[in-house]
Protein backbone atom coordinates (compact mmCIF):
# COMPACT_ATOMS: atom_id res chain seq x y z
CA UNK A 1 0.00 0.00 0.00
CA UNK A 2 1.07 3.57 -0.57
CA UNK A 3 -0.18 7.12 -0.21
CA UNK A 4 -0.64 8.79 -3.58
CA UNK A 5 0.45 12.41 -4.07
CA UNK A 6 0.39 14.62 -7.17
CA UNK A 7 3.03 17.29 -7.83
CA UNK A 8 1.68 19.54 -10.58
CA UNK A 9 3.57 22.40 -12.21
CA UNK A 10 1.77 25.70 -11.76
CA UNK A 11 2.61 29.32 -12.26
CA UNK A 12 2.75 31.06 -8.89
CA UNK A 13 3.33 34.71 -8.17
CA UNK A 14 6.18 34.90 -5.70
CA UNK A 15 6.93 38.47 -4.81
CA UNK A 16 6.44 40.57 -7.93
CA UNK A 17 7.31 38.04 -10.61
CA UNK A 18 5.64 34.76 -11.61
CA UNK A 19 7.52 31.51 -11.17
CA UNK A 20 6.80 27.93 -12.25
CA UNK A 21 6.78 25.55 -9.26
CA UNK A 22 5.64 22.00 -8.62
CA UNK A 23 2.90 22.10 -5.98
CA UNK A 24 2.07 18.90 -4.10
CA UNK A 25 -1.41 17.79 -3.14
CA UNK A 26 -2.90 14.46 -2.14
CA UNK A 27 -4.38 12.45 -4.97
CA UNK A 28 -8.14 12.38 -4.51
CA UNK A 29 -9.31 9.49 -2.40
CA UNK A 30 -12.82 8.19 -2.75
CA UNK A 31 -14.88 7.80 0.40
CA UNK A 32 -15.33 4.17 1.42
CA UNK A 33 -18.95 3.13 1.85
CA UNK A 34 -19.90 2.36 5.47
CA UNK A 35 -21.37 -1.02 4.44
CA UNK A 36 -18.05 -1.99 2.89
CA UNK A 37 -16.25 -1.19 6.17
CA UNK A 38 -18.62 -3.43 8.15
CA UNK A 39 -18.40 -6.21 5.54
CA UNK A 40 -14.58 -6.10 5.62
CA UNK A 41 -14.54 -6.10 9.45
CA UNK A 42 -16.92 -9.07 9.40
CA UNK A 43 -14.56 -10.95 7.09
CA UNK A 44 -11.58 -10.27 9.39
CA UNK A 45 -13.38 -11.10 12.63
CA UNK A 46 -15.87 -13.84 11.78
CA UNK A 47 -18.64 -11.72 13.34
CA UNK A 48 -21.63 -10.77 11.21
CA UNK A 49 -21.70 -7.29 9.66
CA UNK A 50 -25.01 -6.55 11.42
CA UNK A 51 -23.55 -7.29 14.85
CA UNK A 52 -20.47 -5.18 14.08
CA UNK A 53 -22.66 -2.28 12.93
CA UNK A 54 -24.80 -2.49 16.08
CA UNK A 55 -21.69 -2.55 18.29
CA UNK A 56 -20.11 0.34 16.38
CA UNK A 57 -23.30 2.44 16.64
CA UNK A 58 -23.42 1.78 20.40
CA UNK A 59 -19.74 2.67 20.77
CA UNK A 60 -20.35 5.88 18.81
CA UNK A 61 -23.11 6.89 21.22
CA UNK A 62 -20.85 6.23 24.23
CA UNK A 63 -17.93 8.13 22.65
CA UNK A 64 -20.11 11.18 21.90
CA UNK A 65 -21.60 11.17 25.40
CA UNK A 66 -18.29 10.85 27.21
CA UNK A 67 -16.53 13.38 24.96
CA UNK A 68 -19.25 15.99 25.63
CA UNK A 69 -18.78 15.35 29.35
CA UNK A 70 -15.13 16.40 29.00
CA UNK A 71 -13.43 13.01 28.79
CA UNK A 72 -10.62 11.94 26.46
CA UNK A 73 -12.16 8.80 25.00
CA UNK A 74 -10.20 5.85 23.57
CA UNK A 75 -11.02 4.80 20.01
CA UNK A 76 -9.75 1.20 20.14
CA UNK A 77 -7.06 0.56 17.56
CA UNK A 78 -6.97 4.21 16.47
CA UNK A 79 -6.14 6.56 19.35
CA UNK A 80 -8.17 8.97 21.47
CA UNK A 81 -10.50 11.88 20.85
CA UNK A 82 -11.75 14.74 22.92
CA UNK A 83 -13.39 18.09 22.46
CA UNK A 84 -11.65 21.40 23.02
CA UNK A 85 -12.02 25.10 22.28
CA UNK A 86 -9.96 27.93 20.83
CA UNK A 87 -10.55 31.27 22.52
CA UNK A 88 -9.25 34.78 23.14
CA UNK A 89 -7.10 35.36 26.23
CA UNK A 90 -7.92 38.23 28.59
CA UNK A 91 -6.09 39.67 31.58
CA UNK A 92 -9.01 40.55 33.85
CA UNK A 93 -11.46 38.20 35.55
CA UNK A 94 -14.42 40.43 34.73
CA UNK A 95 -13.61 40.10 31.00
CA UNK A 96 -14.02 36.29 31.03
CA UNK A 97 -17.22 35.37 29.19
CA UNK A 98 -18.52 32.79 26.74
CA UNK A 99 -18.07 35.23 23.84
CA UNK A 100 -14.30 34.72 24.06
CA UNK A 101 -14.66 31.24 22.53
CA UNK A 102 -13.90 31.50 18.82
CA UNK A 103 -14.17 27.84 17.74
CA UNK A 104 -15.00 24.42 19.08
CA UNK A 105 -12.55 21.65 18.18
CA UNK A 106 -12.40 17.89 17.84
CA UNK A 107 -8.94 16.73 18.90
CA UNK A 108 -7.81 13.31 17.67
CA UNK A 109 -4.58 11.81 18.98
CA UNK A 110 -3.51 8.78 16.95
CA UNK A 111 -2.15 5.70 18.68
CA UNK A 112 1.50 4.68 18.34
CA UNK A 113 0.41 1.84 16.02
CA UNK A 114 -1.41 4.25 13.69
CA UNK A 115 1.59 6.60 13.64
CA UNK A 116 3.92 3.67 12.91
CA UNK A 117 1.66 2.51 10.06
CA UNK A 118 1.79 5.97 8.49
CA UNK A 119 5.56 6.24 9.04
CA UNK A 120 6.15 2.92 7.28
CA UNK A 121 3.81 3.59 4.33
CA UNK A 122 5.55 4.68 1.13
CA UNK A 123 4.45 7.78 -0.75
CA UNK A 124 4.06 7.60 -4.53
CA UNK A 125 4.47 11.00 -6.21
CA UNK A 126 3.19 11.55 -9.75
CA UNK A 127 4.61 14.68 -11.39
CA UNK A 128 2.35 16.46 -13.88
CA UNK A 129 2.74 19.44 -16.17
CA UNK A 130 0.19 22.28 -16.34
CA UNK A 131 -2.07 20.27 -18.67
CA UNK A 132 -2.03 17.15 -16.49
CA UNK A 133 0.42 15.07 -18.56
CA UNK A 134 2.59 12.70 -16.53
CA UNK A 135 6.24 13.77 -16.48
CA UNK A 136 7.57 11.16 -14.04
CA UNK A 137 6.72 9.04 -11.01
CA UNK A 138 8.85 8.73 -7.88
CA UNK A 139 8.62 6.90 -4.57
CA UNK A 140 9.42 8.91 -1.49
CA UNK A 141 12.63 8.41 0.38
CA UNK A 142 11.73 10.71 3.26
CA UNK A 143 12.34 9.89 6.92
CA UNK A 144 8.66 9.20 7.55
CA UNK A 145 8.52 11.82 10.29
CA UNK A 146 4.97 12.26 11.62
CA UNK A 147 3.63 15.70 12.52
CA UNK A 148 2.41 15.51 16.10
CA UNK A 149 -0.18 18.21 16.65
CA UNK A 150 -0.06 17.55 20.39
CA UNK A 151 3.67 18.23 20.77
CA UNK A 152 3.65 20.88 18.05
CA UNK A 153 1.04 22.87 19.95
CA UNK A 154 2.95 22.54 23.22
CA UNK A 155 6.18 23.76 21.61
CA UNK A 156 4.38 26.72 20.08
CA UNK A 157 2.72 27.53 23.40
CA UNK A 158 5.98 27.29 25.32
CA UNK A 159 7.56 29.72 22.88
CA UNK A 160 4.67 32.14 23.35
CA UNK A 161 4.48 32.21 27.09
CA UNK A 162 4.15 28.82 28.70
CA UNK A 163 2.03 25.74 28.96
CA UNK A 164 -0.38 25.00 31.76
CA UNK A 165 -1.27 21.34 31.69
CA UNK A 166 -3.87 19.53 33.70
CA UNK A 167 -3.29 16.06 32.37
CA UNK A 168 -2.94 14.40 29.05
CA UNK A 169 -3.03 11.18 27.17
CA UNK A 170 -1.22 8.01 28.06
CA UNK A 171 0.09 5.71 25.37
CA UNK A 172 -2.56 3.21 26.36
CA UNK A 173 -5.30 5.48 25.08
CA UNK A 174 -6.76 6.85 28.31
CA UNK A 175 -6.62 10.21 30.01
CA UNK A 176 -4.50 10.72 33.10
CA UNK A 177 -6.02 14.00 34.15
CA UNK A 178 -8.68 16.54 33.53
CA UNK A 179 -7.38 18.89 30.99
CA UNK A 180 -4.88 19.54 28.35
CA UNK A 181 -2.99 22.67 27.60
CA UNK A 182 -3.70 26.32 27.96
CA UNK A 183 -1.28 28.68 26.28
CA UNK A 184 -0.74 31.23 23.60
CA UNK A 185 -1.22 29.09 20.50
CA UNK A 186 -3.19 30.06 17.45
CA UNK A 187 -3.10 32.64 14.70
CA UNK A 188 -3.00 35.67 16.93
CA UNK A 189 -1.28 36.37 20.20
CA UNK A 190 -4.57 36.50 22.06
CA UNK A 191 -5.80 33.07 20.92
CA UNK A 192 -5.69 30.27 23.46
CA UNK A 193 -6.19 26.59 22.70
CA UNK A 194 -7.79 24.48 25.39
CA UNK A 195 -7.94 20.77 24.74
Amino acid sequence: MSIKVIAQRRQLKIGKKPSNRFVMRPDLYSAVNEKKVFAEAATHSGISAGVIKAAWDAAGEVIRTWATEGHSVPLPGLGTMRFGVRSKAVENLEDVKAGLITTRRIVFTPSVDVKDELKNTSIQITCLDEQGHVLKRVTSGDSGEIEDSENGNQNQEQNQGGNTSGGGNTSGGGNTGGGGNIGGGGNDDDDVTYD
